[in-house]
């Protein structure tokens, strides 16, 4: 998951509204989003390659997410999957900030990462970066690769763009518009100008490919725009598209419930 935009005790209809999007390389294993069979409590898409997931929610309403970190450094050998941060939490039932700790103090282990977990009313955020766990303040936020907020050209944009969402001409949006809003805002492809791309370490050409929101690359791209909903009154809406290599779509799967109490 390269781009996490999440509004988090922004709005009275919808203490969380979450869209994400998933790039890695196609010829990686994976399968959409579903209810786990070996954790039926769970809704998320599989890495089938390590088993973990880069995004989720329980019927419970507890959810959890991570990006990589990108800053040039090749991967350790021998650390191991990020998206086991995330399926660990989802199939738990420890505290968020209690978890939170736990990854903050085995950071080391895993290759580089941005990490959240949490519900409506706690949010938890761990960088490898940063070796601490934090409080996630109420506002809206992005993560792409670097640090929570970092002003990275589609972070910054696609803050914007959630605000606007949120905020339509002074008219509170429902729930149907809020999730297509934020499966368009996913959609995005333009790049940013050659004078605000970061410098991380890959090259000014691929600086400029993995500077929109969907990425569209030889090999690698964006592969699940996920649109995460919960409202004040419980309901959870998780929607999720996929993709194949040019931004083809294969699969929409959504699903509604009320989260348990």
């Amino acid at each position: 998951m390269c781009l996490i935009l999440f509004a988090y005790q922004a709005h009275p209809d919808f203490p969380l509204a979450v869209a994400a999007n998933r790039d890695e390389f196609f010829a990686r294993p994976t399968v959409g989003a579903d209810y786990w069979k070996d954790a039926p409590g769970v809704l998320a898409g599989r890495d089938l390659e390590k088993g973990g997931t880069w995004m989720g929610v329980t019927r419970d309403g507890r959810w959890s997410a991570v990006t990589n970190y990108r800053d040039g450094a090749k991967p350790v050998p021998g650390t191991r999957s990020r998206g086991e941060l995330v399926a660990r939490y989802l199939v738990g039932d420890g505290e968020a900030r209690d978890y939170a700790r736990e990854v903050a103090n085995s950071a080391s282990v895993y290759h580089g990462f941005n990490f959240l977990a949490g519900d409506t009313s706690d949010l938890q955020y761990v960088s490898h970066s940063e070796g601490e766990a934090r409080s996630v303040a109420p506002g809206i936020h992005g993560l792409s690769n670097h640090q929570l907020d970092t002003a990275w050209p589609k972070v910054e944009r696609g803050r914007r763009r959630l605000a606007a969402l949120l905020a339509p001409g002074g008219k509170d949006p429902d729930a149907e518009y809020l999730e297509e809003g934020l499966l368009a805002l996913l959609a995005d492809r333009e790049l940013a100008e050659d004078r605000l791309l970061p410098q991380t370490g890959i090259g000014p050409e691929w600086e400029k490919k993995l500077s929109a929101a969907f990425i569209v690359a030889p090999g690698y791209g964006t592969r699940a725009s996920t649109v995460l909903l919960i409202g004040a009154d419980g309901e959870v809406r998780f929607r999720e598209r996929s993709f194949g290599e040019n931004g083809a779509l294969l699969e929409d799967r959504m699903f509604r419930f009320a989260a348990a109490t």
